[in-house]
């Protein structure tokens, strides 16, 4: 009996030193297999200067940029989840805001070319989903990809008033998080929480203004023994609160009295001018501060009467005359 059981003893510790070292050899190779890294870069997006009086959507992109590592021939799943920035319009974040002050310019952040999905994220509780990216490790067990931020300015907001309009995305407001792909959708994967890469929207709105003018037509009239008188409408539209002035020169002959412009007809001339008024008392030329028109942008067209007056005056040869006169805004 007693060389049996010590037989016995010794057969069981056999096993129990075999068993632990077959362990250890199996978990070690899986660990292996399972290790991923994966670092991130953005360059934010950034507009530019922008002239906002077109009413009309502006577009440009940024760039994020994942480089991950594992084991060759695997998935790496990377979910970028964007929030609203700090200038966020919730809830829905859609339009996003870029804000200078109080003052507010929409805009949104897109996951395909047609700027009809909005890229949001996983991990608020709105609609919009995170963007995700699929690298396929090569040979060598790397692989980096670039995914385009499309960002859009909307249209009609021509009464934003200039300045540098930002909105960042750091701390919670933006969220990247990776697995293989075996691991889940991004649901799950954005639940493991994740690595922040903070990148800023920026762009800088210009003081900016645009002007267009109809003719000035006398018509048609015989021997000028009469003030002959007409208007036009001058329409300006400048960013709003954005002052400027509106100068007429003095015409082909470069009339420094801006009552005594030309009509030409060859040689022959008709005496002319352009005021500010009704009454026809106050010039409008181009020395500013003197006899030019001012105003203030309210981001929408602003139109002005020109009040033209041909005075009697010894009638020239009959025909067609004209004069080119330049109208030219200062802001």
């Amino acid at each position: 009996m007693t060389k049996n059981f010590l037989l016995f003893r010794i057969f069981r510790n056999a096993v129990t030193f075999v068993s632990t070292i077959t362990v250890l050899l199996l978990l070690l190779p899986v660990l292996q297999s399972e290790a991923q890294t994966c670092t991130f870069s953005n360059t934010g997006v950034n507009f530019g200067a922008v002239d906002l009086t077109p009413g009309t959507r502006i577009r440009t992109t940024g760039t994020f940029t994942a480089t991950c590592t594992g084991t060759p021939g695997r998935r790496v799943r990377v979910c970028m989840n964007f929030g609203g920035g700090t200038g966020r319009n919730a809830p829905g974040a859609d339009p996003r805001y870029m804000t200078n002050g109080a003052n507010t310019l929409n805009y949104q952040m897109f996951k395909r070319g047609n700027y009809t999905r909005i890229w949001g994220s996983n991990v608020w509780p709105y609609a919009p989903r995170s963007k995700t990216a699929r690298l396929r490790l090569n040979a060598a067990g790397t692989r980096t990809r670039s995914i385009p931020i499309r960002t859009e300015i909307y249209a009609g907001q021509a009464a934003t008033p200039p300045g540098l309009y930002t909105s960042s995305f750091a701390g919670g407001h933006t969220l990247i998080s990776y697995a293989y792909n075996n691991v889940g959708n991004c649901n799950v994967i954005s639940g493991l929480g994740g690595v922040r890469v903070p990148f800023i929207v920026r762009a800088n709105v210009l003081p900016a203004c645009t002007v267009t003018a109809n003719d000035l037509d006398f018509g048609i009239t015989g021997i000028l023994a009469a003030n002959q008188d007409a208007t036009n409408t001058i329409s300006v539209n400048c960013t709003n609160l954005t002052p400027y002035s509106i100068s007429l020169d003095g015409g082909l002959t470069g009339a420094a009295d801006p009552t005594l412009r030309k009509l030409a007809n060859g040689p022959e001339q008709v005496t002319y001018g352009i005021y500010q008024n009704a009454a026809r008392s106050t010039p409008w030329g181009d020395t500013i501060g003197i006899n030019t028109l001012g105003g203030t942008g309210t981001g929408s067209i602003q139109n002005y009467t020109a009040y033209g007056r041909v005075p009697t005056q010894i009638t020239p040869t009959p025909g067609t005359y004209q004069d080119t006169i330049v109208v030219t805004v200062t802001y």
